[in-house]
Order: C-alpha cells, then structure tokens, then sequence
C-alpha cells in the first residue's frame, strides 16, 4: 500500500505567520494617512466635444428637408404588382408575378412606370400608399425610353400627383432621393447626389436613351419605374437601371431624365404611343464593314435603304445599290450624311440621338450629305414619324 505523505501542521502555522508578517510590514511602509481599505475616486473618462452648434443647424436642416419630402412624396409613390401566365414543359400553364414602383402622374389616376415592369402582364394591381389595392389599365406604352403609363380609378386616389421638375437645373454633386420598393420593401428611401448626366445607356429593349442621369443613390430591383426627385421633391427623373456585376446595387443607378417624361407621357395619354421622329432610312457606319472611296468622305453614314414616300426620300437622297460579291456585300453609290443641323454624325446612335433629343415630327433639319466621289450639299428634310 502506497502511504500518503502528509503536510506538518507546524509548517504550514510557520508560512502563516510569515504572510501575516509581510502584511505588516506592508502597513506600516504605506504613507501617513493612506488605507488599504480607502476608496479610490474614479477618474471620468474624456468626453468629445459636440460638433460646433452652425454645423449641427446645417445637418438638422438637411435631415429636415429629406424627412419633409419623404413624408409629402412617399404616398404618391404606388407598388405596382404585373402577373402574366407563361408556359412551363414540366408543369404546364404557370402564373408568374413581377414586382415595380411607380408614381402618380396627375389627378386622372394616371400613374408613371418603366415599360418592363408590366411588359406582356396579362393583370396589373396597383397598391397604394394606404394600402389599397386597385386595378389597373395600360394607357400607353414606349419600349425605347422604358416608360408606360397606367390608369386607375382616380376617386380611389388619395394622394397628390408629384411635381416635375427642370431638366435646365440639374448639376453634378446635386442632391437626390429614390423612392420605390425594392425587393418588395415599400416606399424604401435612398439619398444621393447626381453622380454624371447625359450618359447613354441601353434599355430592355436594347434601343439607346440618351441624357440619362447617373446617381450613386442606392437602387436595387423593385425600385424600377420610381421617381428620382430633386431636393426640392419634384421628378428629375424614373429609376429604370443598375450596372452591377451582382444584380444588385453598387452605386451606379440610372434614370430616365425628366425632359424625356415631359416629351413622352403626354403622347402616351393622348395617342398610347409616342411619335419618334425618323428620316425612314437605314444606314450603316463607314469603316471596317463599309468602306469608304479613296477620294470620297472617310467619316459618316451611308443610307444603304429608304422609303422613297418617306421624309428622305422625298427630300430626293439616295440609297446605295447593294451587291454581293462571293461572301461580301459591297455597297455601291449612295448619299452619306455627315451632319445633322451642322452637327456630325459619325455612328446610327449619334444620328437617333440627337432626332430623338432636338426634333418632332414635322419639324425641318438641314442634312449635310456627300455622294462617293465627295461632293457635299445641304438638304432640308421634314422630319416624319417613325
């Protein structure tokens, strides 16, 4: 049997009174007037100063004015829900839903939205601020700019049309607020500054939108067809685009600008269409694919087809022959239009841009054209309708 080793008693009195002894001695080395038990005052931690009281009046007014406009223009702002029945090889006839914003137009009930957001839908329901649920009807639609404007009973509205603002006043660095209902989160809020203006982008329907606006303000699917307003709560713009890499939003959002909602919601109410101006030609771009004569212009656009009825064709330009040669097409004679009111034109968007930004139908351009061997005049064209 292992025998425990047992601790002398008398060993462990002796390392007591050791430790009473240091303590001791501890005590009567402390200064006169100081305890062991005394209680230490604790020191405050520092404090930061508040920000000086001009900046603070700065920051509360700004916070003022973008609560003051979220409050007056979130109600105008709808969800708008679109279903559609699509086909499905394994189960058939299934519904499918979408989900957007818009935004009260005027007091007939007409609501403004991008075009993707009821594309194809077969049934739109509107929500409002107050949660009621009403039924809509497509007025008029315009897949170029992406916008639509729907209609619903307007004695069922009780909320008041947004203002439109001025395209004049917009400037880089400005202010703005996104309102819409991302991921379904209604009436969502964002702010941000105009981050760039006359950007071109591509809509859905891959046609080009000139002048849109660039903003950093956070904008995220759902938010599509809301309105993008300045700090004084009116419409600069219609949130229609994001560029990401991950569908969501990285601080590049784009909307449609104010001057072109101001050109094509009024046509849609009236007509359900917009009137695109249009010479009725088809060019193509000199360079690779076309290339120029020697001694003719190395820049422009050769009308390579046009309605001879159309605004072009009466005006008396020519089309080029098309002709093929083994795998090539080679186009042979035919005007080149340089610039458009003084204006060159080197690519179909330079020339789209600027009938779509500047002209209406009926209005008079002056075209300057070269035929292949470089002679150049000048033409007037009625603009037609597209």
């Amino acid at each position: 049997m292992r025998r425990r080793r047992l601790f002398p008693l008398s060993a462990l009195m002796a390392l007591i009174g050791l430790g009473l002894g240091f303590a001791a001695g501890l005590w009567l080395s402390l200064p006169n007037g100081i305890s062991l038990s005394q209680e230490v005052t604790p020191v405050p931690p520092p404090t930061l100063a508040p920000p000086p009281a001009d900046a603070l009046s700065v920051l509360d007014a700004q916070e003022t004015v973008v609560s003051y406009i979220y409050e007056n223009a979130g109600p105008s702002v709808v969800h708008i829900t679109s279903r559609t029945q699509v086909w499905d090889f394994w189960r058939g006839v299934v519904p499918q839903e979408g989900t957007g914003s818009g935004f009260l137009y005027d007091a007939q009930g007409h609501i403004v939205t991008n075009n993707h957001v009821i594309e194809n839908a077969q049934e739109i329901e509107v929500v409002l601020a107050d949660g009621t649920v009403l039924p809509a009807e497509v007025v008029g639609t315009d897949a170029y700019y992406d916008l639509a404007v729907l209609r619903v009973d307007p004695a069922q509205v009780h909320a008041a049309p947004l203002p439109l603002g001025s395209a004049d006043s917009l400037r880089v660095g400005q202010l703005v607020l996104a309102i819409g209902n991302p991921f379904g989160l209604d009436r969502t809020l964002t702010t941000g500054v105009i981050s760039a203006l006359d950007r071109t982008i591509e809509s859905e329907s891959g046609s080009v939108i000139g002048n849109a606006i660039q903003t950093d303000a956070a904008i995220n699917p759902g938010n599509s067809g809301g309105p993008l307003l300045n700090s004084r709560g009116e419409v600069i713009g219609v949130n229609t685009a994001i560029q990401s890499p991950s569908g969501g939003s990285v601080g590049i959002g784009f909307a449609v600008p104010i001057s072109a909602v101001q050109r094509v919601v009024p046509d849609l109410i009236a007509y359900g269409r917009y009137r695109h101006p249009s010479l009725r030609i088809q060019v193509r771009e000199l360079g690779y694919e076309v290339r120029p004569a020697a001694n003719g212009p190395q820049r422009g656009l050769l009308i390579v087809a046009l309605d001879p009825n159309g605004p072009a064709g009466q005006a008396g330009l020519q089309a080029a022959e098309v002709r093929r040669q083994g795998f090539s097409t080679v186009f042979v004679g035919g005007d080149i239009i340089l610039a458009i009111n003084g204006q060159e034109v080197h690519t179909r968007d330079d020339l789209t841009l600027y009938l779509e930004k500047n002209t209406l139908p009926g209005d008079t351009v002056t075209l300057t054209v070269s035929n292949v061997s470089g002679e150049t005049r000048d033409v007037t064209v009625t603009v037609g309708e597209s």
